[in-house]
């Protein structure tokens, strides 16, 4: 690839449950076949209805408990600990694998521009989400639902991928040799994570943000690897199970 390109996707309206994302898109931005369609999962999660209110949360006593460690409303908790399949850290902050693997700080769950009282949920399966709203394009484009996600050892969040489809999630280099020929073999290159963080930059945050980016020139595999390092696998996580 010889340049890469970044496109905003502008006018989208205010995403309501079971609107056509794909038919959103292409409505108001010329697709081309190859194009990385990456989008915000705050419009993917609206548009699958996954809202909840705060009233309906029920706190359990270990929410209860972790709430008034946390200083947090425990019905708050009660819905982090519902979207997850395991808690990591309860103290300074809540860090929870969640149902579908993705690792994050109060499941992802996003409490802005949703109404009081009211709570955002990631999707239920973002992986599903991306080949839902693929299969729904005309042009044939891979897609990437898109987080913002804090980095162990580093200040602010960035970009990530939660879901994907019509392209590899890693790219692996293993095998291939070095500018002194040596050979190269421990390394994958997190392609979507890469993308994820390149659109971040252009979607921005609040209020103001753009919730789509197409990103134009990039030749990559179609399929491959996984990003949810294996548990059996993952040392950090083997070392905070063991605090």
């Amino acid at each position: 690839m010889d340049s890469v390109s970044c496109h905003l996707v502008r006018g989208l309206p205010s995403v309501r449950e079971g609107d056509d994302l794909a038919a959103m898109i292409e409505e108001r931005f010329p697709l081309l076949e190859g194009d990385v369609v990456c989008i915000a999962s705050t419009i993917v999660s609206k548009s699958e209805g996954r809202f909840r209110e705060l009233e309906e949360c029920s706190p359990s006593a270990r929410a209860e408990e972790i709430a008034e460690r946390l200083d947090k409303d425990p019905r708050f908790v009660q819905a982090v600990l519902d979207e997850s399949e395991e808690v990591l850290i309860d103290w300074p902050f809540l860090l929870v694998a969640t149902n579908f693997g993705h690792i994050g700080v109060n499941a992802g769950i996003d409490r802005s521009n949703v109404g009081q009282g009211r709570i955002l949920l990631l999707p239920e399966n973002p992986q599903t989400s991306a080949d839902q709203i693929r299969r729904g394009l005309q042009k044939d484009c891979a897609v990437i639902v898109t987080d913002t996600c804090g980095r162990p050892f580093r200040c602010g969040v960035a970009g990530v991928a939660i879901g994907w489809s019509g392209i590899a999630a890693l790219r692996d280099w293993r095998g291939e040799r070095d500018l002194a020929g040596r050979e190269l073999e421990i390394t994958l290159e997190a392609i979507v994570d890469e993308i994820a963080g390149m659109a971040n930059l252009l979607m921005g945050e609040a209020g103001g943000g753009t919730p789509v980016v197409v990103v134009r020139g990039l030749e990559l595999p179609g399929s491959g690897g996984r990003i949810f390092r294996p548990k059996e696998l993952d040392v950090i996580r083997d070392r905070l199970q063991k605090r």
